[in-house]
């Protein structure tokens, strides 16, 4: 703790400050995780739907795991919890050591949930104890890992509902996570095309706060003359595409996605079906009428760029988008919200939240990067191959968590994220 000398010393009061808003940062994040475990019964906390998807009660120690791995377990003083846990709970990171096959993570009846709320408790105990006695120089060397560790546990908070989502969706009964989230009535805005002139832009974080590696360096890009569209596309607009025969016409896709549609049977979003009264959505909270007014969500890039294809636009580049989202406020409909599913856009000019926007960039280093010394350097640098760029957070994604320079990225082909799209035309 600090000494009592240390009250009348200015610099001292505003480390205290720091630490403070670290230490309530860290119990906040920390305890919504488990409070977005609540609903879930036992059962819910070991089901894997498929390879991608991790079940719940891993979400719960993985999240611990990298507080104990990255902070704790540098201090000679301290003792693992558990010998295997790093094997089991290490996600992905080499350096590190062997890690457990992520597509057999529903195998482990152990631990239990109840030993894996125990494992983090301890954690949780050591972290705010070594917190409570960081000296200056401790408080900038280990605060940035302390802050990284806040921003992959609210990434997790994402993926917990979106895991969470896709393993009630294969069950025959669709449960629903929660009963009682609320359902909006908003009608959409109109679809604008906001005209940007070309010319060169900096883009890339710029700010004294946490950001990841991946959104540095900032540089500068050239962009030809564009349009953006001010929303999203809409499921009624979704649907004239399939109604079109969308997915029937080869000429609206790229060699790959062809190849997805015709392996994996596309005809719709993922989590929509159709009866005779017309289309229906499975979300958190359950099967429900589908709504033409809200965005389309649960879209692979293929999609996104045949429906782009299919109305003669494109989809932006990350570049655009972050050029045209950098004036705008991050506000929409968040984690914070409690809806968890995407609602009609009643804002002009919205770039954030509802639902992640796919861009036509693929996920590659900006010039100059260079990722982090060590194991800290896996968690962006290595995914830069193969992967496609979204921005702007969805309607789980926590509002504190984004930012106009945010990189989020998946495979093309993959649907069970919150991901929908928004159009683009060159200016002639």
């Amino acid at each position: 703790m600090f000494p009592a000398s240390s009250l009348l010393d200015p610099q001292a009061s505003v480390q205290r400050d720091r630490l403070a808003a670290l230490r309530s940062a860290y119990e906040s994040v920390r305890r919504l995780t488990e409070q977005l475990c609540q609903p879930l019964a036992t059962e819910d906390f070991g089901v894997q739907a498929m390879p991608d998807v991790s079940p719940p009660k891993w979400h719960l120690a993985h999240t611990t795991w990298f507080f104990e791995t990255f902070l704790l377990a540098r201090s000679a003083d301290y003792s693992l919890y558990h010998p295997r846990y790093p094997y089991l709970f290490n996600s992905y990171y080499e350096g590190i050591g062997p890690f457990f096959p992520r597509r057999q993570r529903g195998m482990l009846s152990r631990p239990t949930v109840s030993e894996i709320y125990d494992y983090r408790r301890h954690v949780d105990g050591h972290m705010l104890a070594l917190m409570d006695n960081l000296d200056d120089e401790s408080v900038r060397q280990i605060g940035a890992l302390v802050t990284l560790g806040i921003n992959h546990e609210q990434q997790h908070q994402e993926l917990l509902l979106m895991d969470v989502k896709y393993n009630f969706a294969k069950n025959p009964l669709l449960p629903a996570y929660r009963e009682d989230l609320p359902v909006s009535c908003n009608s959409a805005q109109p679809l604008e095309f906001i005209e940007h002139n070309g010319g060169i832009y900096s883009i890339g974080y710029d700010g004294a706060g946490f950001a990841y590696d991946n959104e540095t360096p900032r540089h500068r890009v050239y962009l030809e003359p564009y349009r953006i569209a001010s929303r999203p596309v809409t499921n009624g607009e979704f649907i004239e595409f399939i109604r079109g025969g969308g997915y029937n016409h080869a000429e609206y896709w790229l060699s790959d996605g062809w190849r997805e549609v015709k392996e994996n049977h596309w005809r719709h979003p993922l989590y929509w079906q159709k009866d005779e009264s017309g289309w229906q959505v499975m979300t958190l909270g359950g099967l429900r009428r589908l709504d033409d007014n809200e965005p389309v969500c649960h879209v692979s890039f293929y999609e996104a760029d045949a429906f782009a294809r299919w109305r003669g636009k494109r989809m932006p580049t990350e570049a655009e988008w972050e050029t045209a989202a950098q004036s705008h406020a991050v506000a929409g409909n968040f984690l914070d919200s409690g809806v968890y599913h995407p609602v009609a856009e009643h804002r002009h000019f919205a770039f954030f939240g509802n639902v992640w926007e796919w861009t036509r960039s693929a996920y590659s280093p900006y010039p100059g990067y260079r990722p982090p010394t060590g194991a800290i350097g896996e968690y962006n640098g290595k995914f830069m191959s193969n992967q496609m760029v979204l921005r702007g957070g969805s309607c789980v994604t926590p509002a504190n968590h984004l930012r106009a320079s945010y990189r989020n990225f998946f495979y093309p082909a993959q649907r069970w994220q919150f991901s929908g799209f928004r159009l683009a035309e060159n200016v002639e």
